[in-house]
C-alpha cells in the first residue's frame, strides 16, 4: 500500500495568508523527503479558510503530484494548456486531479451557481482530452458540448499559431477524481473512463467500498478489469508518541487543528443540505449528525499501533486498495504536525505493508 498526502487545509480565519501558505508548501517538502508517492491540493476562489486559489500554481513551486483543478470554473483549453506545461514542468511526476468544484460560493462569483456544474464538468473533461488527442485544427465541436475548439480564421501553423500543448507523459497524465458521496454513481463514469477515484477523507469508512464497487462496474463496462492499485483512500490520521498527546491534539482540545477542521465542514455540509456525508445510513435523522459524531466516525488518532491497528481494521471492511492517502491540516503545533508525518511514514505505514504482507502470504499457503 502505498501513501499519499491530501490537503484542503481549512485554515482559522485570521491567519496570515503568506504563513499558511509557507506551512502548506513545507507540509508538501516534508511528504516528499518522507517518501510519500503523491500530494493531493484541494482549491478554492472565495474561501479565506480554504485558501490555495489555484493547485496547478502553488503546487508548481514545488514540481510534485498534482492539483486537484475545479473543471467547472476554467475554460478547458486553458486547464489542458497549463497542465501540459506542468508536466513537462515535473518531467512525468505530474498527476491531474480533478473535480466539478462544488463550493457554491465559487459558482456564484462567475456566475454559473444556477447551472449543472457537474455537465460543465463532463464536457470539459470531453475537451480536454481531445486536445492532448487531436492534432491542429482540432475542429472538436461535440454535440450538446458548449466548449467549441478550433483554428478555422486564425491559424498560422508555419508560425505556431493555433498550436495547443501535449503532456509530457503519452497518451497522457494519470487523472484523478475526488469522490465524496456514498454511492456515488460518479465513480461509474470514472472507471469507463479510465480515471482513478480518491475517496474523501469526511466520508464514513463503511461507505468506501462502495466507491470500489462501483469504478470496478465501470471498468468493467468498458471491457477492462479494474485494479485496487489505483484506487486512493483518504483518511484523517494524527499520529503522537504517546496517546494523550493523539487525543488532545486530534481530537479534545478546543484550539485542535482536527475539530477546526471538521467544525468547519460539518458547517458547510449543514448549510449546503449535504449531511449525508457523514451518515451511517440514509435514514439517520440529521439532529444525531452532530460535531462529536463526526470527530468520533471520521477520525483516526492514536499512538503508531493503534492507528495501525484501526487502518488495517478498516481495510477489512473496504478491502484492499493501492493508496492511503493522509489529510493535511492547519499547523495548529508546527512540531506535532511534523511529528505525526514522520510517524506515518517510518512507523505506521512499514507495520501495515508488513501485516498486509503477512496476510498475503498465508492466503497464498
Amino acid at each position: 500500500m502505498r501513501l499519499g498526502y491530501f490537503t484542503m487545509p481549512v485554515h482559522p480565519l485570521g491567519r496570515d495568508w503568506s504563513q499558511t501558505l509557507r506551512e502548506d508548501r513545507e507540509a508538501i517538502v516534508l511528504c516528499d523527503e518522507l517518501g510519500f508517492h503523491d500530494a493531493f491540493v484541494g482549491e478554492h476562489l472565495t474561501d479565506a479558510c480554504e485558501n490555495i486559489t489555484n493547485s496547478m500554481m502553488f503546487q508548481a513551486t514545488l514540481i510534485l503530484a498534482t492539483g486537484t483543478t475545479n473543471l467547472s470554473q476554467i475554460h478547458p483549453v486553458a486547464i489542458a494548456v497549463n497542465a501540459a506545461m506542468f508536466d513537462h514542468l515535473a518531467q512525468g511526476r505530474f498527476i491531474m486531479g480533478v473535480s466539478a468544484g462544488a463550493l457554491t460560493s465559487d459558482a456564484e462569483a462567475i456566475g454559473i451557481l444556477d447551472e449543472d456544474r457537474n455537465k460543465i464538468f463532463a464536457e470539459a473533461i470531453d475537451v480536454i482530452l481531445a486536445i492532448w488527442e487531436r492534432d491542429p485544427p482540432y475542429d472538436i465541436d461535440f454535440p450538446g458540448n458548449r466548449f467549441k475548439v478550433g483554428f478555422a480564421r486564425t491559424a498560422a501553423r508555419e508560425l505556431g499559431v493555433g498550436i495547443l500543448a501535449k503532456p509530457f507523459q503519452k497518451p497522457r497524465p494519470e487523472i484523478v477524481g475526488t469522490v465524496v458521496a456514498p454511492f456515488s454513481p460518479g465513480v461509474v463514469l470514472m472507471g469507463r473512463r479510465d480515471f482513478h477515484p480518491l475517496s474523501a477523507n469526511f466520508l464514513l469508512s463503511k461507505h468506501l467500498r462502495s466507491h470500489w464497487q462501483n469504478y470496478a462496474k465501470g471498468k468493467a463496462e468498458s471491457g477492462q478489469k479494474a485494479s485496487v492499485a489505483d484506487w486512493r483512500v483518504a483518511r484523517t490520521i494524527f499520529v503522537a508518541d504517546d496517546e494523550a498527546t493523539a487525543r488532545r491534539y486530534g481530537r479534545d482540545d478546543a484550539n485542535s487543528p482536527y475539530r477546526h477542521y471538521f467544525a468547519n465542514m460539518f458547517a458547510k455540509m449543514k448549510r449546503s443540505n449535504r449531511l449525508y456525508v457523514f451518515k451511517s445510513h440514509k435514514e439517520q435523522p440529521d439532529e444525531e449528525i452532530t460535531l462529536d459524531w463526526v470527530l468520533d466516525n471520521c477520525v483516526t488518532f492514536g499512538t503508531p499501533n493503534k492507528v495501525v491497528d484501526a487502518i488495517l481494521k478498516m481495510r477489512e471492511e473496504t478491502g484492499d486498495f493501492g493508496e492511503l492517502v493522509y489529510a493535511g491540516l492547519d499547523w495548529a503545533d508546527p512540531a506535532l504536525a511534523r511529528r505525526s508525518l514522520t510517524l506515518m511514514a517510518e512507523q505506521v505505514m512499514p507495520r501495515i505493508n508488513a501485516a498486509i504482507g503477512k496476510q498475503a502470504s498465508a492466503a497464498a499457503e
